[in-house]
Formats: C-alpha cells, structure tokens, sequence
C-alpha cells in the first residue's frame, strides 16, 4: 500500500501554489507598507517557551502540542503558533536595545494536534505580526487597521470585526474570585478540564468548547465589565481611534482567545458569509509576556492570521485570483542538429528572463505543440535541419496562430521587447 501524508497534513500541488503566492506576495506587500520586517523562526522550541508562554492551562499547551524529548534528553516542542517564538528571539538579541517599537512579521507552519475539519489542519500556516515596546492604544489601532486594510486588497466582504478588552493582570485577579464565585454550585456539573482550571485558571474556563460547560456559562459576568479605570480608558482610546479611521466595529465580551499571554486589547475578524461563518484570525495585546519569557517588561500587540482559512473564505465568495505567469515560449526540436542548437537557443533565452520551455522528450512535432498549447505559451518556434541550415525558423502566435519567419538571431530581441 503506498505511503500517505500523515492525517491532518496536506500537499499544496502546484494548481494550488499560485493563491498561495498571491496572499504570501499581499500580505507582506501590507506589511512592510507599516513598517514590519520579515523574521524567520526555528520550526521547534524548547518545550518551557510555551508552558511558560503560552500557559499550561490553556488548550494549545494541554491537549495539542506535538511535544518529544530529542537525542540530549530536552522536551521539544513543534511550534503550535508564532507569538513565543517571536518574543523569545527578541529577548535572545537583544532586540530592546533597538529602537522602539520593533515591528515584525512572519509566514509560518504551525503544529496542533486537534480534530481534522475543513479549514483545519495539524499542520497549518500561520500570517502573523508583533509589535514589541508600544503600550499606547495608538498600537493596538495600527495592527488592526493593517487587517483591514489587508482583507481590503483581497477583496474580501462581510467581515466583522469584534473587540473586547479582557484587562490587565489585577483586573483578572479580582475577576477570577467573581467568577468562582459565580461557579461555585455548577463546576461539579462541568468537565474534568473544567475542574482542573477552577482552582489554577478559572477565566480559561470561558474557553471550554464542551456544550454542558457553555450552558452553564450563559450567565457568567463579563470580565469587560469588572476591568480597572486604566484598562477601561485603554478600551475606550482603541474604540475612538478606530472610529476616527472609519474601521467598524462590535463589542464582543465573549471574546478572551485561547491563549494565557492576551491582556487588554483582543480582537477577531469573523466571517458572516453563509457556509463560512468562523474566526478568519485573531489577537491582541500582551503586555506581560516578555517579562514571563525572561525578558524585561515590555508591552506587545500582534495577530495571527491562518492561511488556510483564509483561501477557504475567499475561494468562497469566489474572489478572483491573479492569472498565473504561462511561458514566453516553447521551443521543440527534430533531427540530431537542431538538439544543441535548441538547448543553447532556450539558455539563452531564460538568460534574458524569457519564461521559456523546450522540448526534452523527444516527441513528434505534432505531440510538442499539443503540449505547448495545453501550457498555454505566447508563441512556439520548431527547429530542424532546414532552420538551422537557414539560422530562421517560424515563430508561431499561439493565441493567434498568426506565423512570421524570423532569424534566430534576432528571436531574443523580439522576445524581450515584446514581454516589456
């Protein structure tokens, strides 16, 4: 039986890779429009950048890490987001002596080990921005304005923004006795996970996905509405400054993400089409996590945006993609001569940025420019015993079919004025 890719993996052929391409190419087009630079990240990690990081009660760190202990005895992890990784670079060189803020962007595979649905994968990818060393609210602003503008270019409708505040440490300090609290007669009722986090983490509670659990949430208090006066102000800045640029959006106090590291500002672009209703991407501010990663205090804002939802949503309001770039021309050969000739005609030609295919098969005439036809190349040029004799051949318009005889020397000249 032939080997297969693992489950919840997947090959992007080369049909696909062209929206691949275009999103990569737009994406980082926005990006360094703000002012970010590209980081490149170590697939792994030490396992503690994420407990530490990330939070070992959360989700991602309990359940669906992809987590082994290499050949020296250390616990390895597989990257299951860009955030950690991120930071811990920025401790690592010394990024703070920089000046501030320091603004990256990244284009990752992540690694989560969870249910396999449409959209979702256990190896995924993952756009993403951080913004280290800005605590203004002018900040959190920038980086959501930068996916506006970004669903923009792409062309996507019927996104709603949703925005929460879920304050800083002390605010969830106070807010966790709250809701104990409030649960103190129904975690009996609730799942083991549940229970667990009762007494280490109670607001991770609220991001149960078991159905018992949300019914007995229906009712729970807002942490929005219990944040401290200074969180508060933060909120209502972000809520001002995004009005003022004309970016609309809904209050969601539901809204905590999934992971330990978010204070204040949180965020989610939500799909309201028919079929793809869901998160497109999310984030927010951290203002706590450099510290937590070794560092010194040091506010952050950032998102992560996955790819692959991303091409499911746009397939589905069925957006246009750019036309992939077809070859200049296809250059076929017969006879023992024209073989050399062709070979150095077609390293020449791509020498000069001509987007040129030649024939290596050694099919007839008739099967080479049925093949030229099904690539779609501009123009096809046959070489023989008589061209190469003659140092002429016929170029042939394949979307034309108009023929003109020209030297071969000259097919480069042509060429290159035509593509400019």
């Amino acid at each position: 039986m032939p080997i297969q890719a693992p489950r919840g993996t997947r090959d992007i052929l080369p049909d696909d890779i062209n929206q691949w391409n275009y999103v990569e190419k737009e994406f980082a087009l926005v990006c360094k429009k703000f002012g970010y630079k590209e980081i490149r990240l170590p697939v792994f990690e030490y396992t503690e950048l994420f407990q530490r990081g990330v939070g070992d009660t959360t989700d991602v760190v309990q359940k669906e890490m992809y987590t082994f202990e290499d050949k020296g005895g250390r616990s390895i992890t597989l990257r299951p987001e860009g955030t950690a990784g991120v930071v811990r670079s920025y401790i690592e060189h010394g990024m703070s002596s920089l000046p501030q803020p320091v603004k990256l962007f990244y284009q990752i595979t992540a690694y989560r080990y969870e249910k396999v649905q449409k959209g979702r994968y256990r190896e995924f990818h993952q756009f993403g921005v951080e913004l280290l060393g800005a605590a203004d609210p002018a900040a959190d602003v920038e980086v959501i304005s930068m996916l506006s503008l970004f669903f923009n270019r792409l062309g996507i409708k019927n996104l709603k923004l949703n925005l929460n505040s879920i304050g800083c440490p002390e605010c969830r300090s106070a807010y966790n006795e709250l809701l104990k609290s409030y649960l103190a007669d129904k975690i009996g009722d609730m799942c083991d996970t549940c229970k667990t986090r009762y007494g280490r983490n109670p607001m991770r509670i609220l991001d149960c996905k078991e159905e018992l659990c949300k019914k007995k949430l229906i009712d729970a208090p807002a942490l929005l509405d219990h944040i401290c006066d200074d969180c508060r102000e933060h909120f209502n800045q972000v809520t001002k400054k995004l009005d003022t640029i004309d970016i609309h959006f809904d209050i969601d106090k539901n809204i905590v993400r999934g992971l330990d590291y978010y204070t204040r500002t949180v965020f989610e672009f939500v799909s309201e089409n028919i079929g793809t209703q869901g998160t497109v991407c999310g984030g927010g501010r951290y203002d706590g996590l450099v510290e937590a990663c070794g560092g010194a205090p040091t506010p952050g804002i950032g998102f992560a945006l996955g790819v692959e939802r991303l091409l499911l949503e746009m397939n589905s309001q069925g957006i246009e993609f750019p036309i992939p770039e077809t070859p200049d021309i296809y250059i076929g050969a017969i006879g023992e001569k024209a073989g050399p000739v062709s070979e150095k005609l077609a390293w020449q030609l791509r020498n000069n940025n001509i987007y040129c295919i030649k024939d290596i098969m050694g099919r007839s005439v008739r099967a080479q420019m049925k093949y030229a036809d099904k690539l779609g190349v501009r123009y096809s040029l046959i070489l023989g015993d008589n061209e190469i004799e003659s140092n002429k051949a016929q170029l042939r318009d394949m979307k034309t079919g108009e023929v003109k005889d020209i030297s071969l020397d000259t097919l480069i000249d042509r060429l290159v004025k035509n593509k400019g």
